[in-house]
């Protein structure tokens, strides 16, 4: 009763501003959110695996449980998935049709250019020519496991960089990693998207060969229209205004999607707006933005997270619900009064308009989104009383 109480007064307040509930309602629905099959299992810092009893330990454990979130969230149906993490030793069309039985499907594929004895100098910008090879043929094989799960997207990240000044050409290196991206990019089929992340430092501490998103900028657009640049919010120095990023990105038709998390110092991979909210919100703001309104960007939205402290699937769980509470504030922006103080250079009355949003509590919206899709309200709690936890920590001893 008080959450329809509490609806009924939020629509009243954003139909006062010449907002229709019914479709930020319908654009909720619409909204699709990408976990990892990573964030499932064990994982921890350089220094510690801290494993958690009931993880996933393959492929299909990964799978049941990102079809858990996706069956108490409604907004999560497909997997992305790494290549020697995933399926080193599993099957691609076994894990596909397993992976379809549950409700989802396999999204975006990350090649796994790294962690190999061969990649200790780099892989596509490796001073040998033989290592550069194999990594360009892991790649390769990459696109097919896209078409044998139908998948749109590939992610690209390489650990590629160089520790000391003078281990190796800065130049030549830009060289190797353009030829070779160039290559993975024509072997793609219509369609498809290579999605290109970077990252300003580590594993790399002197130079890292694609460190921010002018580079990644320059990469794509040397490859062709199937290369796009892909934001992971943990990816930048500090300070770094990451919302103008996204609208340049946007605006120039060169953003691919994000990889979703978030950052104290650097690449923490903390649960997404839990250290910047207002941050996350303004990102969103300039999507709805750039898309002129409601309406979800044609874009690759992915969670990339590592729950070392939180329990896996209930820190997935809550990611996901971020991030729609996030997106539903940013659906209430006054756009028409924003507009009217940009114009007037009323820059306090600006910002209040997007504070007015920020603050307003939208719980009661998603909740009855949720409701409407036959869905639980509370997906935390849903899943807390569901037993889930317990029975994967019984079978996967």
């Amino acid at each position: 009763m008080k959450n329809k109480e509490s609806l009924r007064t939020l629509t009243q307040k954003l139909q006062d501003k010449g907002i229709d509930v019914e479709t930020i309602k319908e654009t909720l629905k619409g909204q699709r959110i990408e976990t990892p099959s990573w964030g499932y299992a064990d994982s921890g810092t350089r220094f510690m695996v801290f494993k958690q009893p009931g993880a996933a330990r393959s492929i299909f454990e990964k799978l049941e449980d990102a079809a858990c979130v996706h069956k108490l969230t409604g907004i999560t149906p497909t997997v992305a998935v790494h290549v020697l993490w995933d399926f080193a030793d599993a099957d691609v069309a076994e894990a596909r049709a397993y992976a379809e039985s549950l409700g989802v499907s396999i999204g975006a594929v990350n090649p796994t250019l790294f962690e190999r004895p061969a990649y200790k100098y780099g892989s596509l910008a490796h001073p040998d020519k033989k290592v550069r090879q194999k990594a360009v043929e892991h790649t390769l094989h990459s696109i097919e496991i896209m078409r044998q799960c139908d998948s749109r997207y590939m992610s690209v990240w390489l650990a590629d960089g160089t520790n000391y000044p003078g281990q190796d050409s800065l130049r030549e290196r830009k060289h190797r990693i353009a030829e070779n991206l160039k290559k993975v990019h024509d072997a793609l089929d219509n369609g498809m998207q290579m999605l290109l992340e970077y990252k300003f430092f580590e594993p790399a501490f002197y130079s890292t060969d694609i460190a921010d998103w002018g580079m990644a900028y320059v990469f794509a657009a040397k490859c062709g229209p199937k290369a796009k640049v892909l934001v992971d919010l943990g990816h930048h120095p500090l300070g770094t205004n990451i919302e103008q990023i996204v609208s340049f990105l946007a605006d120039e038709q060169m953003l691919g999607g994000f990889h979703f998390n978030s950052k104290k110092y650097a690449d923490d991979d903390l649960t997404v707006g839990s250290m910047n909210p207002y941050e996350l919100f303004l990102i969103f703001n300039e999507l709805v933005s750039a898309n002129d309104g409601p309406g979800w960007c044609d874009l690759a939205y992915m969670i990339d997270q590592s729950h070392n402290v939180k329990p896996k699937i209930e820190a997935m769980i809550q990611s996901v619900m971020n991030i729609q509470q996030t997106y539903a504030k940013a659906l209430c922006v006054d756009s028409k009064a924003l507009k009217q103080a940009r114009q007037a250079c009323d820059v306090i009355g600006a910002e209040q308009v997007l504070k007015e949003a920020f603050y307003t509590d939208v719980s009661c919206l998603v909740e009855s989104v949720r409701e409407e899709m036959g869905l639980t309200p509370d997906p935390m709690q849903a899943y807390r009383q569901s037993g889930y936890q317990r029975k994967i920590e019984e079978q996967r001893t």
